[in-house]
């Protein structure tokens, strides 16, 4: 089992930046792909972007691409998403998740962290 918090979530004016951080216990990662998602209200989660641990190799989706960077820590077994130039549409609840190489899908999940941007 892995366990993920996250952290990091606020208020932002558009333009800013935030700093989430998904830190695991459980299992180490090192055959692990981590992902963030998010979910607007009224709307289903979404990708966000994904990093594989063991090569550091990232994929990101277009609304986000250029502005976000997904990073890893090893030491601190922790997953980072670095938001940039945040715009309004961003808000939302950001979820981090786990997967392993025998997964379907991502079954682990954390808890989410609210990301409120303001115009």
């Amino acid at each position: 089992q892995v366990q993920l918090v996250e952290s990091g979530g606020g208020l932002v004016q558009a333009g800013g930046s935030l700093r989430l951080s998904c830190a695991a216990s459980g299992r180490t990662l090192s055959s692990y792909d981590m992902g963030w998602f998010r979910q607007a209200p009224g709307k289903e989660r979404e990708f966000v972007a994904r990093i594989r641990w063991s090569t550091g190799s990232t994929v990101y989706a277009a609304s986000v691409k250029g502005r976000f960077t997904i990073s890893r820590d090893n030491a601190k077994n922790t997953v980072y998403l670095q938001m940039n130039s945040l715009e309004p549409e961003d808000t939302a609840v950001y979820y981090c998740a786990g997967r392993s190489s025998v997964d379907l899908g991502f079954p682990y999940w954390g808890q989410g962290t609210q990301v409120t941007v303001s115009s």
